[in-house]
């Protein structure tokens, strides 16, 4: 029996983003760079560990947005498009270069992982990652769970609870018909819970879930003598997990955990921001604007507007001391909290899935030196999954976690203040007409089946998260406005229709083509709690 276990959870997740009516559009770009360089990049991890037969656990909870886009045959194909102008640009960087060899090798290795990806998503992959994803589930190495439909954020729902279930019902949804099996998890979007929540997940068989490490503490009765290193279960019987801090901060604070290493690549610095404009153009979006083109030839350096060269290296040599430091204050940790508890204590680690390789270029190298040395140190802390951690012991005890988040101060400021809160009048009446619209026509059949179920969608595809959140950090506002708007006009459009019993077919085709999220949606589940 080892003295502890570590429940590595990484939290995969992007908003629906696909634009048809365009040849290229920037934030399509989110979804290939995070391809590129996280799920890629996880994927080539998980398969060389499994190649040299080193036992890991590791849970990622795969959003149903997500999971559409990297199903989506469009989406698919102007991603090979996006490798193949990155290709063309590595090789003329190569040319560029060769007169400084520091340079010149970083263009190689850009090259080099280029051809890479197209090669893992391609060939590896058969341009398919969520079947890659569903291949390591199946050989028990990692636990795939599922979050909600669109991300949105479920503590400013609860005034219309069929719209919490919904969020639940379609996520369910998607995942059976994905991995032919019901998950065992949720990620609660933001890690936003609200008291009572946990009813719904038991509904529909969701066994466990997350929440901040206030949500623990501050629950009731308070967590003696467990803390956040056991799981608990809420009346309902769902069972609950809390995120550990020290661990957490460690990996994803910038300021404070690895992945401000002076050694580490600066992610802010960018040919398509640092090289002549035309000889850039060619390779950036259509809309002419710069952007980033994931070359990048710094490192962090330290806070100066001067930037040393990055060497990968010593970068490598950092991310090795790194996980070999991570291990080692683990097992100190358990050690530690084995002294103060009736059973091994799981320290639950949960971090956004992009960070690993996009945020933090050698994410992905510290979590393969992680899981060798665990390993083959024959660590005292053990990987594993939160669902099999609770196979371990017969009794939990019994909290109600309190309302909480993991964003900023702890509860809901992020996706509501000053720059956001205008949303919420409209999606609270969409709340509102989209259950009564959907208790009001129980048997509706064709078209106005048809639009009743796209009015679901844009209800949902306007209740994510992601666009309170970049309207509150002000990047892409306009972006996150616009389609904050967008769905919020057609769903009222297609209301009215219903009401008048005029369904424009032309419009209903055109609203399901643009966003083809969902497609086997049912609007009946609005019908009541």
């Amino acid at each position: 029996m080892p003295k502890g276990y570590l429940a590595l959870v990484l939290h995969a997740h992007l908003p629906f983003i696909r634009h048809p009516e365009h040849e290229s559009f920037l934030e399509e770009n989110w979804l290939f760079e995070s391809m590129t360089d996280a799920y890629i990049p996880l994927i080539n991890v998980f398969d060389r560990l499994i190649g040299d037969g080193v036992d890991f656990r590791v849970t990622i909870s795969l959003s149903p947005t997500l999971i559409n886009m990297l199903r989506d045959g469009l989406l698919m194909s102007r991603y090979l498009m996006y490798l193949d102008k990155s290709i063309s640009l590595s090789r003329l960087e190569v040319e560029r270069t060769r007169s400084d060899k520091r340079i010149n090798d970083l263009a190689l290795m850009y090259l080099e992982r280029f051809e890479r990806a197209k090669y893992t998503f391609s060939e590896s992959c058969g341009g398919d990652l969520i079947g890659a994803f569903k291949r390591f589930q199946d050989a028990g190495k990692i636990e795939i769970i599922t979050s909600c439909a669109t991300h949105g954020y479920l503590p400013l729902m609860d005034l219309h609870r069929p719209a919490v279930k919904a969020q639940v019902a379609v996520a369910v949804d998607v995942y059976k018909d994905v991995f032919g099996r019901a998950p065992k998890g949720m990620w609660l979007p933001e890690c936003g819970y609200y008291p009572g929540h946990d009813e719904i997940l038991k509904e529909f068989g969701i066994r466990y879930f997350f929440v901040d490490t206030h949500g623990i503490l501050l629950g009731t009765p308070k967590p003696a003598p467990f803390g956040v290193y056991s799981p608990y279960l809420c009346k309902s019987g769902v069972a609950v997990f809390g995120r550990d801090m020290e661990s957490s901060k460690a990996v994803w604070s910038a300021e404070e955990g690895y992945p401000g290493d002076h050694n580490y690549r600066e992610y802010y610095r960018d040919i398509g921001f640092d090289l002549d404009y035309d000889y850039i153009r060619p390779f950036i979006n259509g809309c002419g604007t710069r952007t980033n083109t994931g070359i990048k030839y710094h490192r962090i350096t330290g806070k100066t507007d001067h930037k040393d060269i990055y060497d990968r290296e010593a970068a490598l040599d950092t991310a090795r001391g790194h996980a070999g430091n991570f291990m080692f204050n683990r097992e100190k940790q358990a050690e530690y909290l084995a002294g103060t508890m009736d059973r091994a204590p799981v320290i639950v680690s949960p971090y956004d899935a992009e960070l690993f390789g996009h945020w933090w270029f050698e994410g992905p190298e510290w979590l393969e030196f992680l899981l060798r040395g665990m390993y083959h140190g024959r660590s005292a802390v053990e990987t594993i999954t939160p669902g099999g951690y609770l196979e371990l012991y017969g009794e939990y005890p019994v909290i109600t976690p309190s309302e909480s988040s993991w964003g900023w101060k702890g509860y809901s400021e992020v996706w509501l203040d000053g720059s956001n809160d205008w949303i919420y009048r409209h999606l609270h009446k969409m709340m509102e007409l989209m259950t009564r619209a959907a208790a009001d026509h129980k048997d509706a059949a064709g078209l106005d089946r048809r639009l009743l179920n796209q009015m679901a969608r844009e209800l949902l595809l306007a209740q994510s998260s992601d666009w309170a959140f970049i309207m509150k950090t002000g990047t892409f506002t306009d972006y996150a406005a616009g389609r904050t708007k967008e769905h919020i006009k057609r769903f009222f459009a297609l209301y009215d229709q219903l009401g008048k019993g005029e369904v424009d077919a032309a419009l209903l085709e055109e609203a399901e083509g643009r966003y083809n999220v969902f497609k086997d949606i049912d609007y009946s589940v609005y019908a009541g709690v």
